[in-house]
């Protein structure tokens, strides 16, 4: 009777232990060494906003780094007209060196320009029967800020302005613009109005369109019945400025939103803003470049990871040990304050087999303003599988 139930025993213990020598090998998990949060050294600076007024700042890459605080929704005027733009190459696009297709002025057409004329609004002249391609009405459009050819656009894109209307407001809400409503295409309506903020956030999503760049980067035009027309943003090239839009009227004062293309120990940037509220066109410009000028110096560029840095390890329970490692260094323009933000992607390894050092092992993920990166990463050392004595007594 004892020699059955110590047989059995025996074949109890040696079925687990065979079971738990052939049981899967367990994955290994990342284990992550980078802080998920980290706030950039140095204060906000406080820039030279205008006064009275109110602006916005950002830069290309980190997104909004600052505003005046004084926001407040009032009339973009012209500005209004990058959403137009916009929405025209958005609806119709347009690559480099591409006219178009080509639109025939009508009667309706002559009477807006000659209305708008009369009421000493920007308005370029035409002609009916001028043909003008799509080009030409967004050089007219955002050059010398014809009121005129923005509801022609308007007219051609949508069928209607009322229609184009609501595409704007359509896509603003899109680009959450949320202190931004559009009443027509050109802001000579008081209720078209919007805030630095949104109309910097506008700003940067035109300035992606490549032949929306190139033209609010021209100082003139010409047009086949208008002939030559000079860019209103009368300080291009001043300051690094590229663009991108200015706007007045109302009794409501001068707003630009611009762009400017500066260098950061090697790296070029554009620092996009807007300044609304100001008393005259040239105040704003000043007020434009006033904040360019201040916006450089503070911008740095540092390394936040190096080639070769661990951010992580890979431990089996069974013993060795494997860095994850960065596959290339990584340099970003900084701003006081901001928040650095990592996060490690790693997979669970399965360890069946050796893995060599060198293995691909995930990413870092990196966020800083607008910034998002993946940084592959990679193993320091091979990882082995356990040895038997393990799987033999692993619980």
């Amino acid at each position: 009777m004892r020699l059955r139930i110590g047989g059995a025993l025996l074949l109890l213990v040696a079925g687990l232990v065979t079971f738990n020598y052939f049981r899967p090998i367990p994955a290994v998990a990342a284990t992550a060494s980078v802080p998920t949060s980290t706030t950039l050294p140095g204060t906000p600076p406080v820039l030279p906003w205008p006064k009275p007024g109110s602006g916005a700042i950002a830069i290309s890459g980190l997104g909004m780094v600052a505003t005046s605080g004084n926001e407040a929704p009032m009339p973009a005027a012209s500005v209004a007209k990058v959403m137009t733009a916009l929405l025209a190459l958005e609806d119709k696009p347009l690559k480099l060196g591409d006219p178009g297709p080509s639109i025939v002025m009508t009667d309706a057409d002559v009477q807006a320009y000659q209305a708008d004329n009369n009421d000493k609004q920007s308005a370029v002249e035409v002609r009916s029967g001028e043909q003008l391609t799509e080009f030409q009405l967004l050089e007219g459009l955002l050059i010398p800020s014809a009121n005129n050819f923005a509801f022609t656009l308007a007219n051609w894109d949508a069928g209607s302005v009322d229609k184009f209307v609501v595409k704007m407001n359509k896509r603003a809400k899109e680009l959450g613009l949320s202190h931004t409503k559009f009443a027509d295409p050109a802001g000579a309506n008081a209720q078209t109005v919007s805030t630095p903020s949104d109309l910097v956030a506008l700003g940067m999503i035109a300035m992606n369109q490549e032949v929306l760049a190139q033209i609010v980067a021209k100082t003139s035009a010409k047009l086949p019945v208008a002939g030559t027309v000079f860019n209103v943003d009368y300080v291009l090239g001043q300051s690094g400025l590229i663009g991108i839009k200015t706007g007045s009227g109302f009794n409501q004062g001068a707003n630009f939103l611009f762009a400017a293309s500066i260098t950061v120990a090697g790296f070029t940037k554009v620092v996009f803003g807007c300044v609304m509220g100001l008393a005259t066109l040239a105040d704003a410009f000043t007020a434009a470049k006033s904040l360019i000028a201040a916006v450089q110096p503070i911008l740095i560029v540092k390394r936040i990871l190096s080639k070769y840095q661990s951010v992580g390890s890979y431990e089996p329970p069974w013993g060795g040990h494997s860095e994850l490692l960065s596959t290339t260094n990584v340099d970003l323009a900084e701003w006081p304050g901001m928040v650095l933000r990592q996060s490690l992607r790693a997979p669970a390894l399965n360890v069946s087999k050796p893995l060599p050092s060198g293995t691909a092992a995930g990413v870092l993920h990196i966020v800083l303003g607008d910034y998002n990166l993946d940084v592959p990463l990679s193993t320091s050392d091979s990882l082995y599988p356990p040895g038997r004595f393990w799987r033999l007594t692993r619980i």
